[in-house]
């Protein structure tokens, strides 16, 4: 127990240092601190002293832990009546989007590594999967910032909230076919996947409702986050663990429809919750990519740097296509202008979800560490290039 405490802790205060040297040298946080676990990480490895991260409960920590509060917290932040204007380019592009942009991206790392025995085509249609979700939170304080249209934060966080779901469930899926023996595909698979599809969206909503029921009656805005946290958590580990259902359609349902059911003034302290959602994004964001830094090795950089460059260039293709074939497909009922595909393109940043997701790999899977350092190097791209030169783009198309 004092052993797990001081892991928790020591993590914990690598996170802070990350928020020290971010505002100290006017540094993204994120990537500040992933460049606070890289070097701990590096010195630990001199030292000969260990983290204590082991991959047999990384992925426990990261799916029951770490995603059912990001992405509670995503949905939190998204408007309902925004959300309601662009749905329809919103579910587009998190689903058909996802879909094109999965298959591109495998497509294009296959063909591009050229070794279908130790990179198969499974296991490039799991890297696609996981660079399918976006984490625009840059983009979105640039946004912000520079107070762009609502209606395009909007796009940019319902987009990312949905395609992340959508994102996670085709991942999940592609891995229990490449956990099996043999890897195929049943026919059975598709009435599996609309189940646990809609089934976690169902179970999401009815656990949300309740929860909006419980927020009023005891209507304290501290009850309400004890609430809203216990939702997070319950209905991921319902769906995943008992009903074998999304949980994280679940969460992000049960926070849709608790945000809606909250709407009303006469409610709860929305403000105050909002707060609480807030640092609690940025704890758990903050830690994940401390532990990203972390286990980055410079082996990566050394032995799989084609590997890297592959997967940023098949990244870039693979939401170019995404964009523009969904705002082509939308033309005729929601038009989507040049100046916002380019946005979406070039801001569809990879991050916390993708970090996780990468993560979370079982290390029985003989390509891994491929995927997994084919991911960072697309994470770090993201926060190095695209991130720091958003900005830019979005002065000179407003």
């Amino acid at each position: 127990m004092l052993t797990t405490l001081g892991q928790v802790l020591s993590l914990i205060t690598l996170a802070l240092a990350g928020l020290v040297i971010a505002k100290a040298c006017r540094l993204d946080t994120t990537l500040a601190c992933l460049l606070v676990g890289f070097v701990a990480g590096q010195a630990l490895g001199v030292l000969s002293l260990d983290t204590g991260i082991r991959a047999h409960y990384l992925k426990d920590l990261v799916f029951f832990v770490v995603l059912p509060i990001l992405i509670f917290e995503a949905a939190w932040h998204l408007r309902p009546e925004q959300l309601k204007q662009w749905l329809a380019p919103v579910l587009t592009l998190a689903t058909l989007g996802v879909v094109i942009n999965m298959v591109v991206i495998g497509a294009l790392t296959y063909w591009g590594l050229g070794h279908p025995q130790g990179f198969p085509w499974l296991a490039a249609l799991l890297t696609g999967a996981i660079l399918a979700a976006t984490d625009p939170v840059s983009v979105i304080s640039q946004l912000k910032s520079q107070r762009a249209p609502q209606a395009l934060t909007t796009l940019f966080e319902g987009e990312s909230l949905f395609n992340d779901a959508s994102a996670v469930v085709l991942f999940s899926l592609l891995l229990g076919f490449a956990l099996r023996e043999g890897g195929s595909v049943a026919t059975s698979d598709l009435g599996t996947f609309l189940k646990v599809f809609f089934g976690g969206l169902l179970l999401g909503a009815l656990l949300g409702g309740l929860a909006a029921l419980l927020c009023r009656f005891l209507n304290r805005s501290d009850a309400t986050m004890m609430t809203m946290v216990t939702l997070a958590f319950s209905s991921f580990y319902l769906a995943e663990h008992w009903l074998h259902l999304s949980g994280i359609l679940a969460v992000m349902a049960g926070a849709l429809v608790v945000r809606w059911r909250l709407e009303r003034p006469a409610d709860v302290n929305l403000d105050a919750i909002t707060l609480g959602w807030n640092w609690l994004g940025l704890t758990f964001t903050s830690l994940l990519f401390v532990i990203m830094g972390l286990v980055i090795t410079l082996e990566m950089f050394t032995e799989r740097w084609l590997a890297m460059a592959i997967a940023i260039l098949a990244a870039l293709a693979g939401r170019l296509v995404a964009v523009t074939g969904c705002a082509l497909l939308l033309k005729p009922v929601q038009p989507l202008s040049l100046a916002w595909q380019g946005l979406l393109v070039w801001g569809g940043l990879r991050g916390a979800i993708a970090i996780a997701l990468v993560l979370s790999l079982p290390t029985e899977l003989p390509y891994w560490w491929t995927i997994q350092s084919m991911v960072f190097g697309v994470v770090l791209f993201s926060l190095l290039v695209q991130g720091t030169t958003n900005g830019l783009l979005l002065r000179k198309l407003k």
